[in-house]
């Protein structure tokens, strides 16, 4: 079981925040599900990763015939390529079932959206009464900081 570590975003964009962490992951050999609601966000962040500055992420768009293959899958359904972690932006869910699996869930939310802070606000309480621990980070100050933290628990 591994740690959910949600993303207050004030400072940064998804992409921004997105680009820093996927590194980490690739260099950890896991493989990423990056799943998102919007199709249209999902393309701006496939040619965000096509155009890495630092850079190049192998990865791919959900729907292709090598998905099971890509390191990090971009796409709005269920993890096709066996990941062992999943990031989750503009407001995609997942379940305490799927999460309990896996290394890592990031959930990268924007701090001024109401909608996406109470949509983040019912995944913590979800995911944590099932027993997973959890992480919740802002960059409110300017830089990121951990607010707080609950660590694991057998449910």
């Amino acid at each position: 079981m591994g740690i959910a570590v949600f993303y207050h975003l004030t400072q940064s964009s998804v992409g921004q925040t997105a680009a820093t962490i996927l590194p980490r992951a690739y260099a950890a050999a896991w493989r990423v599900m990056l799943r998102g609601r919007d199709l249209a966000g999902l393309q701006a962040l496939d040619l965000a990763l096509w155009d890495g500055e630092d850079s190049f992420l192998p990865h791919g768009m959900e729907g292709g015939a090598q998905d099971g293959d890509q390191p990090i899958l971009l796409g709005t359904g269920a993890i096709g390529n066996a990941a062992q972690a999943l990031m989750l932006v503009d407001g995609a869910e997942t379940t305490p079932e799927e999460a309990k699996d896996l290394q890592r869930v990031w959930v990268l939310f924007d701090g001024y959206d109401e909608a996406a802070l109470n949509a983040a606000r019912g995944l913590w309480t979800r995911l944590t009464a099932a027993g997973l621990a959890a992480q919740y980070w802002s960059e409110q100050s300017g830089r990121w900081e951990k607010k707080t933290e609950k660590p694991a628990r057998e449910v």
